[in-house]
C-alpha cells in the first residue's frame, strides 16, 4: 500500500517531492546546437545554462534528480514557470498529460523499461518544459533511453539540428513510444514462456505469475492511454511554439501510440486468457483423476456385488460346497473386470 503523500494539507504551489528517490546527485546535461555547431556541458551549476534561455540556438537542459526542491525552485524562478508547474515536476505519481501557457508547454510521460531478470516493468516520471528555444526536461535517475537521440544530435543526422524546441521535444516522445515497443516485445516472449508452463505444468507459482503480469499490464495502461491524448492536444495546439512542418511528425507520432494502445489491450485479453488457460488446464487434469477415479469404482461395482451376494451366511447355497466354486468366482470377476475394460477403451473413455 502506498503511504499517504505527504504535501496532504499543504497550499497548492508547494514544492514537495513525492517518490521514492532514485539517486543520491543531481546532474545536468547540456546540449546546445544549430545547423553547425554543437556544445555539450555537465555541470551542476544552474548558471551554467540560465542564459541559454534567450539565445537562438536550440537548447536541450535535462536535469537527473528532481528531489532537490531548491534547485527546482531556481529553475522555476529563472524560467518563470508557474508554481503549480513545479508542483507537478517534484510529484513522480503523476499521469500523462499536457499543459499550454503563453510561454511554454509542459508535458508529462512515463519513460517505461522492461526487466528481464525480475519480469516486471520499471517506470519513470519524465516532465518536459518546452519554450521557443529550449527544452528542460526532468528525470528521475541518471539512466535513460534517450542515448540514441544524442548520438543524432551529435552526428548531426536528420533534420533534429536544423529543426526547433518543437521538434526536439516530439523526438523525445518519440523515442519514449519506440521504447514501449520494446518493452511490449519483452512482455509477448514472457506470455509465451508463461502459456507453455499452463500447458505442461500449472501450479499455485504460475498463478501468482499471471497475476503480477496482469498488473503489471494494467500499469503500462496508465502510462500509454494518456499519452494518446498528449500527443493529440501537441498536435491541434495553436501555440507559436509548435511550428507547422513538426505537425506532420506528431500526427505520426499520434499514430504509433494508437498502435501501442491496440497491442496493450491485446496483451491484457491474453493475459486474461492465460488466467482462463490455467484454470481449464487445472480443471482437464482434475477431470482425468476423477474419470479414472471413476472407471476404477464402476468396474468394482459388479465384483462388490458377487462378492457380497457370497459373504451372505446361510446354510441352503449349493455353491458354497463345490470344490472348484472359489476359482470359478474369482474367474468370473476376471471375465468381468477385463470386459468391462474392453468396453471403456471400446467406447474410447481410457
Amino acid at each position: 500500500m502506498k503511504k499517504l503523500s505527504p504535501k496532504t494539507g499543504l497550499s497548492p504551489g508547494s514544492l514537495v517531492f513525492v517518490g521514492h528517490k532514485k539517486t543520491d546527485k543531481t546532474a545536468i546535461d547540456i546540449m546546445d546546437f544549430n545547423p553547425t555547431e554543437l556544445k555539450e556541458l555537465r555541470t551542476d551549476n544552474l548558471d551554467d545554462f540560465f542564459l541559454l534561455k534567450d539565445t537562438s540556438d536550440i537548447s536541450w537542459i535535462d536535469i537527473k534528480g528532481v528531489h532537490n526542491t531548491q534547485m527546482i525552485s531556481q529553475i522555476g524562478e529563472h524560467f518563470q514557470i508557474h508554481p503549480l508547474v513545479l508542483e507537478d515536476i517534484m510529484n513522480t505519481r503523476q499521469r500523462p498529460k499536457i499543459d499550454f501557457y503563453d510561454d511554454y508547454i509542459f508535458a508529462v510521460m512515463k519513460m517505461i523499461s522492461w526487466n528481464d531478470k525480475k519480469k516486471s516493468i520499471e517506470t519513470e516520471q519524465i516532465s518536459l518544459i518546452i519554450g521557443h528555444h529550449y527544452v528542460l526536461s526532468f528525470q528521475e535517475k541518471e539512466d535513460d533511453i534517450f542515448d540514441p537521440l544524442r548520438e543524432r544530435i551529435r552526428k548531426g543526422k536528420g533534420r533534429i539540428r536544423s529543426m526547433g524546441s518543437d521538434y526536439l521535444a516530439y523526438a523525445m516522445l518519440d523515442v519514449t513510444v519506440d521504447n514501449y515497443f520494446l518493452v511490449l516485445e519483452g512482455i509477448g516472449e514472457y506470455m509465451e514462456l508463461l502459456e507453455e508452463k499452463v500447458l505442461q505444468k500449472p501450479d499455485k507459482e504460475i498463478l501468482k505469475e499471471i497475476y503480477v503480469l496482469k498488473r503489471e499490464n494494467l500499469m503500462l495502461r496508465k502510462a500509454v492511454w494518456p499519452l494518446r491524448e498528449v500527443n493529440a492536444q501537441l498536435e491541434r495546439t495553436e501555440s507559436t511554439i509548435v511550428k507547422k512542418k513538426t505537425r506532420p511528425f506528431l500526427r505520426d507520432l499520434y499514430d504509433h501510440t494508437i498502435q501501442v494502445i491496440d497491442t496493450v489491450e491485446t496483451n491484457r485479453d491474453m493475459t486474461s486468457g492465460l488466467l482462463e488457460l490455467y484454470l481449464s488446464t487445472l480443471s482437464n487434469k482434475t477431470n482425468e483423476v476423477m474419470k479414472v477415479l471413476t472407471i476404477i469404482a464402476t468396474i468394482f461395482i459388479p465384483l462388490t456385488f458377487i462378492v457380497g451376494i457370497y459373504g451372505m451366511n446361510f446354510d441352503n447355497m449349493p455353491e458354497l460346497h463345490w470344490p472348484w466354486a472359489y476359482f470359478a468366482v474369482l474367474g468370473i470377476m476376471a471375465i468381468i473386470a477385463l470386459g468391462m475394460l474392453w468396453y471403456f477403451r471400446r467406447r474410447k473413455w481410457l
